[in-house]
Order: structure tokens, then C-alpha cells, then sequence
């Protein structure tokens, strides 16, 4: 007889690395639009809407707690190896461990459960902005060295404070839309997984 342990394994690892760096490539790849500053502010609702595809084939394979946190955190670490702050680090562990939580409430087979864990891990995203608002003349400076007046003094006119509770939402509703796509379109892999509603 097969033992079952709730404690990860290997191959539960390799499972958070593989989603993880699919999920990644994606985000990298679409993070280029930013190049023309109004696309800046629309990743909130690009980038979750197509990172949830693949995170809602990533809950297929989950089924113990810990692993979405592991790829939250990874997230972090990624984003701030490329520039992108340590904001990530903090969003990126706290989003994915309540979506943790989320997808263990519903035993990972309630296809529900996991549409939700999907929006609350795309708030993860989020980080990526804090800093528009917390260091908003040192993050305007750096923008400024990076692309030039004209491009910082653009991309600044579209995060005026009031925009971060609006970015919030829009992770998290993207995620929820993400993951109502990606449950449609892995529609088997979800049968074969036994996630129901």
C-alpha cells in the first residue's frame, strides 16, 4: 500500500518550478508593452489575466499547502533580481500564502476555490507599483535615468494616489477572470484532477 504524505516532495517542487517559470516567461515577455507608458498601469489587468492560465493548470498539480507560497515567493525573488524592487518579496509571500489558504479550503478539488486562489495570488502583482506611490520622487528620479523626462513625466500622469486601491482591484478581478478562462480552457485537465464545482 502507497503512503500519502501531506509533507512536499521533490516532485511537488519541481511542479512549483516549472509553473513558476512559465508563469514568469510570460509576465517577462508582456512586461514589454510597458515600454509605451499608458501599457504600464494596463499589466495590472494584462499580465493576471494571462499568468492565470497556467497558474490554474499549477492547481491541477497542487495538492499540499506550501507550494503556492514557494511560487509567490519565487515570484518576489525574480522581480527583484530584475530591478523591479523587493516590494515583491512582501506582496508576493502574502498573496500566495492566502491563496494558499483558499485552495486548501476547498480540499484543492473545488474548481470555485481555485478561480478564488487565482485572483488572491494575482494580487502578488501589485508590488510592482508600490513604489510609484511609497517613493514617488526617488522612483520618478530613477525613471527619469532609465527613459528619459518625457517618458517619466507620462508614466507618472497615470499613477495619481487614488490609483493604487484601482490597481489592486484590477489584480485581483484579472485574476478572478484569468482563472474562470483558464478553468474553461483546461477544462479536462481539471476532470482528470477531480476539481470539481
Amino acid at each position: 500500500m502507497k503512503k500519502t504524505t501531506n509533507n512536499l516532495q521533490a516532485k511537488d517542487l519541481v511542479n512549483v518550478g516549472i509553473y513558476a517559470a512559465l508563469y514568469l516567461v510570460i509576465t517577462m515577455l508582456l512586461s514589454f508593452l510597458s515600454l509605451v507608458p499608458i501599457f504600464h498601469p494596463l499589466l495590472s489587468i494584462i499580465c493576471p489575466i494571462a499568468g492565470s492560465i497556467p497558474f490554474m493548470l499549477f492547481l491541477t498539480k497542487t495538492k499540499k499547502f506550501g507550494m503556492i507560497t514557494i511560487m509567490g515567493v519565487i515570484m518576489g525573488i525574480v522581480m527583484l533580481l530584475t530591478g523591479m524592487g523587493y516590494y515583491c518579496l512582501i506582496t508576493g509571500f502574502i498573496a500566495a500564502l492566502l491563496a494558499d489558504f483558499a485552495a486548501k479550503s476547498g480540499d484543492y478539488v473545488s474548481a470555485k476555490k481555485s478561480v478564488l486562489a487565482s485572483g488572491i495570488f494575482s494580487l502578488w502583482y501589485i508590488g510592482n507599483y508600490l513604489a510609484v506611490f511609497i517613493t514617488r520622487k526617488a522612483h520618478y528620479e530613477h525613471v527619469i535615468e532609465s527613459y528619459g523626462k518625457a517618458y517619466a513625466d507620462s508614466y507618472m500622469s497615470f499613477y495619481p494616489n487614488w490609483m493604487l486601491p484601482v490597481l489592486l482591484a484590477a489584480c485581483f478581478i484579472s485574476g478572478i477572470i484569468g482563472g474562470i478562462l483558464g478553468k474553461k480552457i483546461l477544462k479536462k485537465h481539471f476532470e482528470k484532477a477531480g476539481i470539481a464545482e
